[in-house]
């Protein structure tokens, strides 16, 4: 299987500051260069968002000020989707753009029906500075109700992803065996792939030889990779990947998605929120 249908969802929060003409949109350009190395269609969602709480305002003013918010979330999907577009029309690929406007509780319905049709999508992290309050809702609504692959690029990154050089963070869950499941086609494509193991459970189905279902899978399916058992010698797995994946000059990861409940995540954070915050390589995500 390939990736040749493309997803990136961008806000107002991705345009210069003070709407300057021209736009930054990393995840974009990223995406942009995928679509062109994969001969992909790219799709972006153009999302403007009414962050109303109606049952909050005074007697007589919410239609007002609710028609407002409505009239301001479509201004700003249209000028995102403007910007886009320009960014867009000089590139040598297939794409449309899709203005949407929704209030902040239905970010994630939208972002899913465009996610179900998708391979694969590409963002930034949804933490850092400049970050629009619903970016976080929108990566789970790729991985959760869209049940879509998701490549979180590093802070700034504009080009294709490199494939070379993939780390697996394995820990025998269903999230991560998805993960390598839909990672498949970029497998096949790496020089080499390492299975990481931090700290291997002394029971389970690979117990005797953390790693080799794994890796006998993916053999069949033309991927050599070595297994490599680290022990939890940093203060947590984040940290522990990230080191390894500095030393060993890796070019993406590939992992699960949020192991633990996402409210568990939320309050006290996990492998996967610390992993994205400071991501020293794109992150492919599975849950």
């Amino acid at each position: 299987m390939a990736y040749k249908s493309l997803l990136t969802v961008v806000t107002a929060a991705d345009l210069e500051p003070a709407g300057a003409p021209g736009a930054h949109f990393p995840a974009l350009r990223a995406a942009i260069a995928m679509a062109r190395a994969e001969d992909a269609h790219l799709d972006v969602v153009a999302l403007g968002v009414d962050r109303t709480q109606v049952g909050y305002f005074y007697a007589g003013a919410s239609g007002v000020i609710y028609r407002e918010m409505i009239e301001r979330a479509q201004t700003e999907a249209a000028a995102t989707a403007d910007a886009v577009r320009a960014v867009l029309a000089p590139e040598d690929i297939r794409w449309a753009v899709h203005p949407e406007v929704g209030q902040s509780g239905a970010v994630s319905g939208i972002v899913a029906r465009h996610a179900r049709f998708a391979d694969l999508a590409l963002v930034r992290p949804p933490d850092g500075e400049g970050r629009a309050p619903e970016e976080e809702a929108i990566l789970e609504a790729l991985l959760f109700d869209g049940e879509c692959p998701t490549l979180v690029l590093p802070e700034g990154m504009q080009d294709a992803p490199r494939t070379d050089r993939v780390v697996i963070a394995w820990n025998e869950s269903a999230e991560a065996l998805s993960a390598v499941r839909r990672a498949l086609p970029i497998l096949q494509r790496a020089r080499k792939v390492e299975i990481v193991v931090i700290d291997p459970r002394p029971s389970g189905p690979d117990a005797p030889d953390p790693g080799v279902n794994l890796s006998q899978l993916l053999a069949r399916h033309g991927v050599a990779c070595d297994v490599s058992l680290l022990a939890r010698s940093l203060p947590s797995v984040a940290d522990v990947l990230a080191r390894h994946l500095r030393d060993h000059d890796a070019d993406m990861l590939v992992m699960g998605a949020y192991g633990h409940s996402r409210f568990r995540e939320a309050i006290l954070g996990g492998a996967t929120r610390s992993f994205l915050r400071d991501a020293p390589v794109p992150v492919f995500m599975m849950h």
